[in-house]
């Protein structure tokens, strides 16, 4: 990552040392959800750090490009490196849709510990990095 590097969205995550999701509660049912929601509905919410860890709950692998749009990564079709994603849960929270950091799909497991982190998802031209969430497995 640059010197120079911001979220791909406002209010998806802390920065710092230690990073957090940023979810929402529900003022009157206790719901938790995530990202925030927005516009009128974001009255009816709380914002609340979501915890760093969780456990894999279920994840592909994506094996070739999506189609642009909605896919917008800065690979093109001859430097694309498939990734894995999924869920993760965050225990007694919310289930996160997620990237899943790692160099080796094939070891990953149901229920394995993960811990948060930020990844650069695309450097813009100006040089700065633009930043988004992922979860990495916690080695045991």
């Amino acid at each position: 990552m640059s010197a120079h590097a911001r979220p791909i969205a406002e209010g998806l995550f802390t920065e710092g040392a230690d990073p957090q999701l940023i979810g929402a509660r529900h003022r009157e049912t206790g719901r938790i959800v995530f990202p925030m929601p927005e516009g009128a509905e974001a009255a009816h919410y709380e914002a609340i750090p979501l915890a760093r860890q969780g456990k894999l709950w279920s994840y592909t692998v994506q094996g070739f490009r999506p189609k642009s749009p909605p896919y917008a990564g800065a690979d093109d079709e001859r430097s694309f490196k498939p990734f894995a994603l999924g869920y993760v849960e965050l225990p007694g929270q919310v289930i996160v849709e997620t990237r899943i950091e790692t160099d080796a799909p094939k070891d990953l497991k149901i229920g394995q510990p993960m811990a948060l982190c930020l990844q650069t998802f695309k450097t813009a031209p100006n040089g700065e990095d633009r930043l988004t969430y992922a979860f990495r497995p916690i080695a045991q």
